[in-house]
């Protein structure tokens, strides 16, 4: 769908997608994994109480988020950080809380996202995020990476876990899915849109099996490095990409705020 002379006005509410968009997208998936199971161990009031605090505070990172009137990097991935450990939470509550099987958790939210997909095409013609302006759009698109994250973690424990594949082959698997919808895209002309969704997807299955197979145990098919450790280092790196990201937007802003030709020498 075209844009409007007015919507054209808009600033658009989410980051370009570049190389730097996707690394910070998989690190903040890792997080999210071991993050959540660092909030569950650390937090002690057990899984559904940890998911509902973890709930309640991304509903107050939302709100900055959804306030702003254009795209901000500190606040736009740490609402991904943050939607990434309670997407996390949400399946391990089904599945450890309430028993449900981690392929019907998979089915579950598969057909969740389908439905947001096709509710948000409905209202709006597009799902491109390039287009993604404060309002219905914003909600849209949000509701849609909290599906993407929810089912990533249940893909990825039932690929690993109830597959008995092991973390690191579930990783490797993941990320071949991704080589192959980069061929799709690069080589047999698959639109962006439906190429940039479907590797969104696939980041956080991908991200979540790194995550289990860095800080797991030996003995469960991991390295060993711990929850802690694997976390602490992953976000180190996510806010020197996002400082660097901020640096970039404020220089670029600097820049066309100069008059014409003055900074041509």
């Amino acid at each position: 769908m075209r844009d409007t002379p007015i919507e054209g006005a808009l600033l658009n509410k989410v980051p370009a997608v570049t190389l730097v968009f996707w690394l910070i997208k998989i690190l903040s998936t890792t997080v999210g994994e071991t993050g959540a199971d660092f909030l569950i161990f650390k937090l002690h009031v057990g899984l559904p109480v940890t998911t509902l605090i973890m709930g309640a505070l991304l509903l107050l990172i939302m709100a900055l988020q959804l306030r702003s009137a254009r795209y901000e990097p500190w606040a736009y991935w740490l609402c991904v950080v943050q939607v990434s450990i309670f997407g996390t939470l949400l399946t391990d509550s089904l599945v450890d809380t309430y028993g449900v099987a981690l392929l019907t958790t998979t089915v579950f939210f598969s057909v969740a996202l389908a439905l947001t997909f096709a509710l948000w095409y409905a209202c709006e013609r597009s799902l491109s995020i390039r287009a993604i302006y404060p309002g219905r759009r914003e909600y849209f698109y949000w509701l849609a990476i909290l599906m993407t994250f929810a089912l990533g973690t249940a893909a990825g424990d039932w690929v690993a876990e109830e597959m008995r594949l092991g973390y690191a082959v579930s990783a490797l698997l993941f990320l071949a899915a991704i080589g192959l919808v980069g061929v799709a895209h690069y080589l047999f002309k698959l639109g962006s849109v439906p190429s940039f969704w479907m590797a969104y997807i696939l980041t956080r299955p991908f991200g979540a099996s790194c995550g289990d197979w860095l800080s797991h145990s030996v003995a469960k098919g991991g390295l060993g490095l711990g929850v802690v450790g694997t976390s602490e280092v992953f976000a180190v790196i996510i806010i020197g990409l996002v400082a660097l990201l901020t640096w970039q937007q404020r220089s670029s802003a600097a820049r066309r705020s100069l008059p014409h030709g003055a900074n041509s020498g």
